[in-house]
C-alpha cells in the first residue's frame, strides 16, 4: 500500500485500517483527501489480500468535521456541480465495494464526514459522536449524497428536520434512528467492535457478501428491479465454488473454507 499525505493506512489480518489524518483541521475533507480515498478504494477492489476496510478519523475530537470550508468558499455554479459529482462518485465507489466497509465515528461527524460514514456499509459510534448535516448554515445543502442516504437511513421526516435545521444529534439518538449500528463507550471499544464484526463477516463466503451489497443497494435504484437483482445474484452464487463448499461443509458437519470463487 502506497503512503498518502492525508490518510494513514495499515493492513492487519486482511483488514485495511484507514485513518483520515488531518487532526489540526478536524479531519476536514479537502480535494486531496478525497482523491486519496479514491486511489485507496481502487486498490481495495483489485487487492485480493484485502478482505475488509475499517475507516476512522485521527484524534478524539472528530471523525470528520465536514468538508474543507476554504475550498467550498471559492466555488461557483459551474465548478460546484463538478465538486458535488466528484464526491458522489467517490462515495458511490465505497458504497458499492464488494468488501465490507465499516466507519468508526468519534466526535464530530458532520457534513461531508457524515456523508462519508453513510456511504460505508455500517457505522459504529463512540459515545461522544455527534452527527449532522449543517450545510444550511453556509447557505448550501449536502452535496456528496447526504440528502439521499440520510433519507434512506432515517426516513423523510427526520432527514428533512436535521438538514433544514442544521441540528446535531448524539450517538444514542443516531442509534435510535438507525443511523448507526452500535454505540460503544470509547473509540477504542468502537474499533474493537468493528474488528469483531469484520472477523465474523470474513468467515463467510466473500462472493455472497458482495452480492448482498449489490442487492441492498438495488433497493434504492429506481431504474433497477431489486427482486431481479436478487434472483440473478442468487444464481451467480450457486455457480460458485463457495456454494459447493458451504453446502458440503454443512452436510459433513464441518466448518467451511471459503475461497471467494
Amino acid at each position: 500500500m502506497a503512503e498518502y499525505l492525508n490518510i494513514l493506512t495499515e493492513e492487519k489480518n486482511g483488514i485495511l485500517f484507514l485513518t483520515i489524518n488531518r487532526e489540526e483541521k478536524m479531519n476536514a475533507l479537502n480535494h486531496a483527501t478525497l482523491e486519496e480515498l479514491k486511489a485507496i478504494f481502487e486498490n481495495v477492489v483489485d487487492n485480493r489480500g484485502i478482505k475488509a476496510v475499517i475507516l476512522t478519523g485521527s484524534g478524539e475530537k472528530a471523525f470528520i468535521a465536514g468538508a474543507d470550508i476554504s475550498e467550498i468558499a471559492s466555488l461557483n455554479e459551474v465548478n460546484a456541480r463538478k465538486f458535488a459529482e466528484r464526491g458522489q462518485e467517490i462515495f458511490a465507489m465505497i458504497e458499492n465495494c464488494h468488501k465490507p466497509v465499516i466507519a468508526v465515528t468519534n466526535g464530530f461527524t458532520l457534513g461531508g464526514g457524515c456523508e462519508l460514514a453513510m456511504a460505508c456499509h455500517m457505522r459504529i459510534a463512540s459515545a461522544n459522536a455527534k452527527f449532522g448535516q449543517p450545510e444550511v448554515n453556509l447557505g448550501i445543502i449536502p452535496g456528496y449524497g447526504g440528502t439521499q442516504r440520510l433519507t434512506q437511513l432515517i426516513g423523510r421526516g427526520k432527514a428533512n428536520e436535521l438538514m433544514m435545521t442544521g441540528d446535531m444529534i448524539g450517538a444514542d439518538e443516531a442509534y435510535r434512528l438507525g443511523l448507526v449500528n452500535h454505540v460503544l463507550p470509547t473509540k477504542t471499544e468502537a474499533m474493537e467492535k468493528a474488528e469483531e464484526l469484520i472477523g465474523k463477516i470474513m468467515s463467510k463466503a466473500p462472493l455472497a457478501i458482495g452480492m448482498i451489497v449489490d442487492c441492498v443497494n438495488a433497493v434504492f435504484l429506481s431504474d433497477e428491479d431489486g427482486f431481479q437483482t436478487e434472483a440473478n445474484s442468487f444464481a451467480r452464487c450457486v455457480k460458485s465454488g463457495d456454494y459447493k463448499e458451504g453446502t458440503s461443509a454443512f452436510l459433513e458437519k464441518r466448518k467451511p473454507i471459503f475461497k471467494g470463487e
